[in-house]
């Protein structure tokens, strides 16, 4: 068995940070979950884990947090940045505050974790900092900008941090999921018709909508079990990359020139 470790799992309140702060209870990890609400986290806590309230866009919560772990294990190992969620609708649609909101989350709330954390990283001398960014990161949709300018901000964040941090024996790993059953889709369409519903963007929203079907990709086990790996590895890869259509449209989108690809994703939002 590998050696148990002190783990730190945002937003696992649901889909992939749920998933994976099980798998790695399972493995023998002492495993803390965080999110704003900790009722759905239940059955991380039967499961012989532990539970925090935890919001990423305060930084009073974020401290306690770490705090709290501190004080009770005397370290954290790995840190999984996990809190995050979407933002859809026309750029000219979405206000600038819900922009502001989803950058807030999705990269200062991983950075200021990822802040906390490495003091303690440094001094022992080793850590993993993993941070779950998506195929986001590299392809891109109508209506979707702000999340995908956050999950691009995830990805040059992570690489600059892994070269601040290598000289400590502290690794960053990111973590690009796919297409992810996570209800996901089901937010993404409600979100879509109620900003770009109307108005000029109608009918991009209304495709968008179309193919953001419920039900629709691989399960988050999936991706608990990439991040479990990285997690026991005593050399994890930078990036790892899992899920439905994950490699291949990030494969489409570097071999293509970018109309092309313009045109392939503009079909495939319908």
């Amino acid at each position: 068995m590998n050696e148990s470790k002190v783990i730190l799992v945002t937003g696992a309140s649901s889909g992939i940070g749920l998933a994976a702060a099980l798998k790695l209870v399972e493995a023998g990890h002492t495993v803390y979950g965080a999110a704003r609400r900790t009722e759905p986290m239940a059955s991380i806590a039967a499961a012989g884990g532990h539970v925090l309230s935890l919001d990423v866009a305060d930084e009073a919560s974020m401290t306690a947090a770490v705090d709290e772990i501190l004080a009770r294990e005397g370290r954290i190992d790995v840190l999984v940045n996990n809190a995050g969620y979407a933002v859809y609708g026309a750029v000219e649609d979405v206000p600038i505050d819900d922009a502001r909101r989803q950058f807030e989350v999705n990269l200062f709330g991983l950075a200021r974790m990822t802040q906390l954390v490495l003091p303690g990283m440094r001094a022992q001398k080793s850590g993993t900092i993993i941070n779950i960014s998506s195929m986001g990161a590299v392809i891109y949709t109508p209506l979707g900008a702000w999340y995908h300018a956050t999950k691009h901000a995830v990805e040059g964040f992570s690489d600059c941090l892994r070269l601040e941090t290598a000289p400590f024996g502290i690794d960053v790993v990111i973590v690009a999921p796919g297409a992810i059953d996570t209800g996901f889709n089901e937010i993404l369409g409600e979100q879509v018709r109620a900003a770009s519903g109307d108005g000029p963007y109608a009918e991009m929203a209304a495709g968008i909508a179309r193919t953001a079907a419920p039900g629709q990709g691989s399960k988050p086990s999936v991706i608990a079990d990439v991040i479990a790996r990285a997690v026991a590895a005593p050399r994890p890869k930078t990036r790892y990359r899992a899920g439905q259509y994950g490699r291949l449209l990030v494969f489409l989108r570097r071999a293509l020139p970018d109309r092309l690809f313009d045109k392939l994703v503009a079909r495939f939002a319908g």
